[in-house]
């Protein structure tokens, strides 16, 4: 016989989680929280500078010091944001790491405002969201002062006011949002030139988009450039629009680039000199570097055949390791959903699945043209967080009401597939320096 009292708590409970499918916001607070508080726990975790932090630490302290230029090969907006750190809370492992921690926190919230949007649905916002924080990748960037989280976190959050702006209902507003945007992609092309595809991918995907709407409403495709009557940026003629985004993109990148007129060594002293600078990192950027232990190529990144040791040291008593890899269940199961939701567009020409599959194939895409000579696995960075938007949508799209909780049974997995890769991903004591080949499924992850 049923226990009434019980039956009561749970229908109680059921009546307050569906209260929260009206409330994203208190969702979203809760997940900041709780993410958050996970990537702050033994932030200290190794407590000296680990992998690529040499060359942005003494970049950032240089910039608190306007002492000269550091790092120059990369754009300075990246290295501000690991400086303020520092300015809050000192030159010790918790100034270094605690900007990139809040970048990651911002990465899982704009993840969950793009499911939101793009859905409708809380429980795919939530489980994305939820999917981003135990991808690894970005559990591993938040915690280490590295450029790449600060870039993911940006690029999410301009996906976010384009969406927003997409659905705007009146010219005003979809102009502001889409200025916003604007200056997200202007700030992450200023941590890294990698952001510069992502301005021509949104213009592509705008285009795109009004042409279709064109065709649907068969009108001519010259109506694409109209902002009149649009269903999707209603009162954004696209030919200004998509100068305000280049225009607006470029004086921010350029914005952030003024501490290096202050430098008491070699500072900037016209603009002539800051475009000459440009010219400079290109060089830089495309020069041929020697080979490296952890390069890798592009195709390799989605099999995970080569993660990257930031760390594996005796520190504080005990033989520690952060390893960046990416969570196998998310990584791989990410693949199956791509490919899932490129079925779902051929098979029910569903958008939505298309839109996020694309996304992901575009952001790996880019590394194909890229003139780099070598590559790493934490460029992936960028696509392993749009995995976690292929993977919920994936989910919705294939869910008809007899499959209703594989999402759960889904992340409740990849929650123990974290907790497995856990003591080497935060730095965690191990039992001795061969203690790591537990987690080497591979000999390509050594």
């Amino acid at each position: 016989m049923t226990d009434p009292k019980r039956w009561a708590n749970q229908r109680a409970m059921l009546e307050r989680l569906k209260a929260l499918q009206d409330r994203p916001w208190t969702v979203a607070l809760l997940l900041a929280i709780v993410t958050q508080a996970l990537f702050l726990i033994h932030l200290d975790q190794p407590s000296v500078i680990m992998f690529d932090e040499i060359h942005y630490l003494p970049a950032a302290q240089a910039l608190l010091d306007l002492s000269g230029p550091r790092n120059i090969e990369h754009p300075m907006f990246g290295k501000e944001l690991i400086a303020a750190g520092m300015a809050l809370l000192g030159d010790n492992p918790i100034g270094w790491r605690i900007s990139a921690t809040l970048a990651g926190t911002a990465t899982v919230l704009g993840v969950f405002a793009f499911l939101w949007l793009l859905t409708g649905r809380m429980r795919a916002a939530a489980i994305g969201g939820v999917l981003t924080v135990l991808n690894q990748t970005v559990y591993v960037q938040a915690r280490t002062g590295m450029l790449d989280v600060f870039l993911g976190a940006l690029l999410v959050w301009a996906l976010v006011l384009f969406l927003w702006a997409m659905q705007g209902r009146s010219s005003r507003a979809v102009w502001m949002r889409w200025i916003a945007a604007s200056v997200l992609m202007g700030l992450v092309t200023a941590v890294k030139w990698a952001g510069v595809p992502y301005i021509i991918l949104a213009t592509l995907a705008f285009l795109v988009i009004r042409i279709r709407d064109a065709r649907r409403a068969k009108k001519p495709i010259l109506a694409a450039l109209s902002g009149k009557d649009q269903p999707h940026w209603p009162g954004l003629p696209a030919i200004p629009a998509i100068l305000a985004l280049g225009v607006v993109s470029v004086v921010t990148y350029f914005i952030t680039f003024a501490p290096a007129f202050f430098y008491t060594t070699d500072p900037l002293t016209s603009l002539s000199g800051l475009f000459a600078q440009q010219l400079h990192m290109w060089q830089m950027q495309t020069q041929i570097l020697p080979h490296h232990t952890y390069q890798s190529s592009w195709w390799s990144w989605p099999l995970m055949l080569r993660p990257i040791w930031y760390f594996y040291e005796w520190d504080r008593g005990a033989q520690r390791g952060v390893l960046l890899i990416g969570n196998p269940l998310i990584m791989w199961g990410g693949l199956v959903a791509v490919a899932a939701c490129y079925w779902a567009w051929f098979r029910d020409k569903a958008i939505r699945p298309l839109a996020v599959a694309l996304l992901w194939t575009a952001s790996l895409a880019i590394y194909v043209v890229i003139p780099k000579s070598i590559g790493f696995y934490y460029y992936y960075h960028p696509s392993s967080i749009f995995l976690c938007m292929v993977l919920p949508v994936a989910f919705l799209h294939f869910d008809k009401g007899r499959n209703r909780g594989w999402e759960e049974w889904f992340t409740a997995l990849s929650l123990l597939m974290f907790g497995y890769f856990y003591p080497i991903l935060s730095g965690a004591p191990l039992a001795d320096s061969m203690g790591y080949l537990h987690w080497m499924w591979m000999g390509s992850w050594k």
